[in-house]
């Protein structure tokens, strides 16, 4: 029983299912503290990545050297944040503070420390 409601949990929630890659003292974003660092602003990386999180919901993100990815995001809980981008490509991400530095982490496992 126990493993079929973990099971349709994860289903309704796949961000459940995400394998995050934390590392010790990794805190996952509040909703507010994710809302308060992205909503309205540019987060740069240090590979000069520029992710942009309009207040009106769209997104973008600039690769150092050149092209623009475009869609739309959407905030979820522990500092999920979740993109469908233009060419119909998804993923999700989730923010984490890695002591005082701000951390995405894709589902892949990858991390990317912001500047």
């Amino acid at each position: 029983m126990f493993r079929t409601l973990f099971a349709l949990m994860v289903i309704a929630n796949p961000a459940m299912a995400q394998s995050w890659n934390d590392r010790s003292g990794d805190i996952a974003l509040s909703n507010a503290d994710l809302e308060d660092r992205i909503v309205g602003q540019s987060i740069t990386f240090y590979d000069n990545g520029l992710s942009q999180y309009a207040d009106d919901g769209s997104y973008s993100y600039t690769y150092d050297g050149g092209g623009t990815a475009y869609g739309e995001y959407e905030l979820k809980d522990d500092g999920v944040v979740c993109v469908d981008f233009a060419n119909g490509f998804t993923r999700c991400d989730r923010f984490v503070f890695a002591g005082d530095r701000l951390v995405l982490q894709t589902e892949k496992g990858e991390r990317f420390p912001v500047r």
